[in-house]
């Protein structure tokens, strides 16, 4: 049996799983965007530009990182914190309403391998493991999103299940099929013990 034809199985515990993950990072990404495009220290107070300077400055960013950050992101950072600062929010957004989640997850990783490439390097005389201990803050919410991405759509805590009309429109039809048989014979066995 090849991987197209073998069934999926995603256990209803699996999908709880995910939807905590999607909506515990998407509350964080709230939190981060919520404060960047409500406040203007950010965005518009330097505070973009204070950070990006930080990492260039105290040898935080990989090498091959310098030359983009001072280069193309200090020249253009008002343009480029605007984009941070209402990208975290639809980022959190999407997470947490379980709309466009893969979308958001993708853009999600992008965006975190761009800061640990920009934040987290442990320097030339680093031994191999302290690249990875250097970059947990970033790398742990890579992982998370791209573990979203390759997920399968949100069904479990998803607006669009609260507005929708049919409560079985993606419940398995064999499960809906013994669900429905079990009721008639409960239902006849009620019938003869009335009688």
């Amino acid at each position: 049996m090849n991987s197209s034809t073998r069934p999926r199985i995603v256990t209803p515990s699996n999908r709880r799983a995910i939807a905590i993950v999607r909506i515990g990072v998407g509350i964080l990404f709230l939190i981060f965007g919520e404060y960047k495009v409500f406040g203007t220290q950010f965005t518009l107070g330097g505070g973009f530009q204070g950070w990006i300077e930080r990492f260039v400055s105290g040898h935080s960013a990989y090498p091959f990182m310098v030359p983009i950050l001072q280069g193309f992101v200090l020249p253009h950072e008002a343009a480029i914190a605007f984009l941070v600062a209402y990208g975290e929010l639809a980022i959190g957004l999407a997470l947490v309403t379980g709309i466009l989640v893969r979308t958001a997850s993708v853009f999600g990783a992008i965006y975190m391998l761009a800061l640990l490439f920009s934040s987290n390097y442990p320097g030339a005389q680093a031994v191999f493991w302290q690249y990875f201990g250097a970059s947990l803050d970033h790398s742990v919410l890579a992982l998370c999103f791209v573990a979203l991405a390759l997920s399968e759509p949100p069904a479990v805590l998803f607006v669009r299940h609260l507005l929708r009309r049919d409560p079985f429109e993606d419940v398995d039809a064999a499960a809906l099929r013994s669900a429905r048989r079990l009721r008639a014979r409960t239902s006849n066995a009620r019938q003869v013990t009335e009688r």
